[in-house]
């Protein structure tokens, strides 16, 4: 979106104007012409027009559709990015059943090492009670033998069932290491890949124009079917509901006016009458410049001038470029 500069055409419409209504300026102390605050708006991507519905002349609101630009290769390009996406997704995914084993067989070699341990209990308390027995010869040896021979295999399964934990837990720790580096890099992919569809999606978002002020379209410079570059200009459009009056005062002059002062403005009603409206003042130039030659003011002799801006009301009759006198 770019900013027109503020109109000052038919100034020597205006110079005529002023020739032929010399008799009816008497007694005013300014004169000028009208103009507005004009935005061109431009296309921000490429591609083919394929709406334009709006026309010169027109009201557009703020955000109405002025135009559509073809963004099916955008939303192809989306579409694949999302797919990458996807794939980065179940990569990240597919760690996970591994890693759920590895920690399932974890907990059941704890378990089976806690059962032996309790058994190694039992074990070792019967050892206990037959030792005695058997020094009070109330039981044979023989049963106190096979108690200390299932003791010693049971101490045996139970470090080779430590190993095995051992083992586990080695291969566990080392694949969450390689969990957590592929985690690594696949989240390097993750942020620019999410980037580009965040890209994506915004110049999909630009393919329709919308329009950004309130106004009437002044001109058109596009089609529909034409090709739109970034940049070229597509419509121009102004708030015509209040309009500038730019006009010029001497130096004399400028100990009568401030800023929101009210103000006079004479439009022609005919031949020989003025139509009077409200204006305030809204702007008063800080630098002096020659008179320009197309406009007229009360002390046609001076050689410096000040410009000023008087928004006045606009009831649909007052037209850019229309010549208009003002009475401070």
């Amino acid at each position: 979106m770019m900013h027109a500069p503020l109109t000052r055409t038919l100034l020597a419409a205006a110079l005529v104007a002023l020739a032929g209504c010399a008799k009816k300026q008497d007694g005013h102390d300014a004169s000028g012409v009208f103009e507005a605050r004009e935005t061109i708006i431009a296309a921000e991507i490429a591609g083919q027009i394929v709406a334009m519905p709006i026309e010169e002349g027109q009201q557009l609101a703020v955000d109405a559709v002025a135009a559509e630009i073809d963004c099916q290769q955008l939303i192809l390009q989306r579409d694949q990015v999302r797919a990458s996406a996807l794939a980065i997704d179940e990569r990240t995914t597919e760690a996970k059943p591994q890693l759920e084993i590895l920690q399932a067989e974890q907990k059941a070699t704890q378990a089976q090492l806690a059962v032996q341990s309790e058994q190694l209990e039992v074990l070792e308390r019967e050892r206990a009670r037959f030792a005695t027995l058997v020094e009070q010869q109330a039981a044979p040896a023989k049963q106190l033998t096979d108690i200390e021979g299932q003791i010693a295999v049971l101490k045996r399964q139970m470090a080779s069932t430590k190993v095995q934990l051992a083992i586990t837990n080695q291969r566990g720790a080392s694949y969450k290491d390689q969990v957590a580096l592929q985690y690594r890099a696949t989240e390097s992919e993750r942020s620019p890949t999410q980037a580009r569809i965040a890209s994506i999606e915004d110049q999909i978002k630009k393919c329709k124009i919308k329009n950004p002020v309130a106004g009437t379209v002044l001109t058109k410079y596009a089609e529909q079917f034409e090709f739109a570059t970034p940049g070229k200009p597509l419509y121009r459009i102004a708030d015509l509901s209040n309009i500038l009056l730019r006009a010029y005062i001497t130096g004399d002059q400028l100990t009568q006016v401030k800023l929101n002062q009210k103000v006079r403005v004479f439009v022609d009603a005919g031949a020989q009458a003025f139509r009077e409206l409200p204006g305030t003042l809204v702007w008063v130039s800080d630098k002096a410049e020659f008179t320009p030659k197309t406009i007229q003011t009360k002390t046609e002799r001076s050689n410096l001038v000040y410009a000023v801006k008087i928004r006045v009301k606009n009831d649909g009759s007052l037209k850019i470029g229309m010549y208009a006198e003002v009475s401070l």
